[in-house]
């Protein structure tokens, strides 16, 4: 399990329903379908931003000046105190964003903030999609993660 520490910092995201259960669900399920040993206690944290925070952000890590929908931010690799989790990172989402892409794609904001906390938390774990065939495995587990949420593929020919 991956204990999440949630910081919303927009008021919009509090109309996602169940919003701190789906996205403890959705870091959950992400660590499930990951092959390696993840038994270990785990934390992470997340960000429930808007446009203008996330665009900062990726502005000042990435270099780039505009909004995106989900940024991670991997710790390092260091041990944790005794009795501690390890931290893994910082998730930031941007409600606008994600709200906007999720309607564009006829699916829930709550779907698709899923869909992100899942992508990002194998970003945390090392997963990247710079090539086409490191994309290809982290979509695959992607799918996995949001079949056990029982969200459909995002990948798949529309329904």
């Amino acid at each position: 399990m991956i204990a999440l520490e949630i910081e919303a910092e927009d008021p919009r995201w509090d109309a996602v329903p169940d919003r701190d259960g789906l996205l403890q669900r959705a870091a959950d399920a992400a660590l499930a379908v990951l092959p390696q040993d993840t038994k270990t206690d785990l934390a992470a944290t997340v960000l429930l931003a808007d446009d203008e925070a996330v665009r900062e952000l990726n502005r000042g890590w990435r270099g780039q000046d505009k909004p995106t929908n989900v940024l991670s931010f991997p710790s390092p690799d260091m041990p944790s105190a005794p009795g501690r989790p390890r931290h893994l990172g910082e998730i930031a989402l941007a409600y606008e964003t994600v709200a906007r892409e999720a309607e564009a794609e006829g699916k829930t904001t709550a779907d698709h903030a899923a869909h992100l906390v899942v992508h990002a938390v194998l970003h945390l774990f090392g997963h990247d999609h710079l090539e086409e065939g490191e994309a290809e495995a982290m979509e695959r587990l992607e799918v996995q993660a949001l079949a056990r949420l029982g969200i459909a593929d995002p990948y798949g020919p529309a329904a």
